[in-house]
């Protein structure tokens, strides 16, 4: 149905403007803490940090630092934070047993945040990358990525951080099949109240950078990732993906990047109903942060108004490493 709007004067569409209370009165998004999943850094040691230098503010903690930073992250009101290893160079290998050994970097802070914030919803990263010598999300074979041995990994992967204690898995592979694979596990496991994050359509995209150098990935990575992500000129295929995803087990799923992307986030939430999420990646970040730096951009302003986007685009919630800061602004 199309709007309808009375002529001028009898409409002056400035009057719902004209003053803060009207226009919070008549704001047709909300954006409150409630929507942030915060993206951490784990690495070995402890009581230690490191910072990203490609993502000003961001940094690598040690398992007891990141318990403690998502105790805090939790009293600004984020309910849920998800974790991503810097594995060491020892700990990458051909066959990624690193991936689903239960003292892994990962199910170490699984454990330590529930400790430690107990109602923090913790959730994972499912991919080999961080443990691959290869640096790809799948195992290589002869130059390729092969789909049906690494979904066996994932499985693993995935089983391995539910018995750590993790809330939402998150799949961020984009091999086929792999949803149905880690749903059926988690059944006959007895870990039917996980919950899946699907990584549905996620782009081959250059916005990552700034993600690879957190992780240790840049240097290891061999080739691209263009023959499992997706292609950043295609919109239909997401919506099969999706439809795909949703349809082996799937409890929400994530358009991967997100600014970029708007119109994915909105045909797939107008599409299927089902909660969608966006991923604010390592480069959306760095942009902003580095405009802000060098005064070019006022940083709050553009930050909250970034994270607006995604809601209007009709996204539930945003993983985001600006949600601590975020949180603060929005009280």
């Amino acid at each position: 149905m199309k709007p309808t709007v009375a002529p001028f004067p009898a409409a002056r569409l400035r009057r719902t403007r004209k003053s803060p209370a009207m226009r919070a009165l008549t704001r047709e998004t909300s954006l409150s803490p409630n929507d942030f999943i915060w993206p951490v850094f784990v690495m070995a040691g402890r009581d230690g940090e490191d910072p990203v230098a490609s993502m000003p503010g961001v940094k690598r903690r040690t398992v007891d630092r990141v318990a403690a930073a998502a105790r805090e992250a939790y009293a600004l009101g984020i309910p849920a934070i998800c974790i991503f290893p810097y594995t060491a160079a020892a700990d990458r290998t051909e066959d990624c047993a690193e991936a689903w050994s239960p003292n892994n970097l990962s199910n170490q802070a699984i454990r330590a945040i529930k400790d430690a914030a107990p109602d923090m919803v913790v959730m994972t990263d499912i991919a080999l990358d961080p443990y691959n010598i290869n640096g790809h999300d799948g195992f290589v074979e002869n130059g390729e990525i092969v789909n049906d041995r690494t979904v066996d990994a994932l499985v693993k992967m995935a089983l391995a951080q539910a018995e750590a204690g993790a809330d939402i898995l998150g799949p961020s592979d984009m091999m086929d099949g792999r949803i149905g694979a880690i749903r059926a596990a988690l059944e006959g496991d007895n870990h039917q109240n996980v919950s899946i994050l699907s990584y549905a359509a996620k782009y081959a995209s250059a916005f990552y950078g700034p993600f690879r150098d957190a992780v240790g990935a840049s240097s290891a990575l061999s080739g691209d990732k263009k023959t499992y992500q997706m292609d950043p000129a295609n919109s239909d295929e997401a919506l099969r993906l999706v439809q795909r995803d949703l349809a082996e087990g799937a409890d929400m799923v994530m358009i991967k990047p997100g600014m970029p992307y708007l119109d994915i986030c909105r045909r797939v939430k107008d599409t299927f109903g089902a909660p969608t999420f966006a991923y604010q990646v390592s480069g959306e970040y760095a942009m902003i942060q580095a405009a802000a730096q060098n005064g070019w951009l006022d940083g709050d302003k553009v930050m909250i108004e970034s994270l607006q986007a995604f809601k209007r685009a009709g996204c539930d919630g945003i993983l985001t490493y600006f949600a601590p800061a975020a949180a603060r602004l929005l009280g």
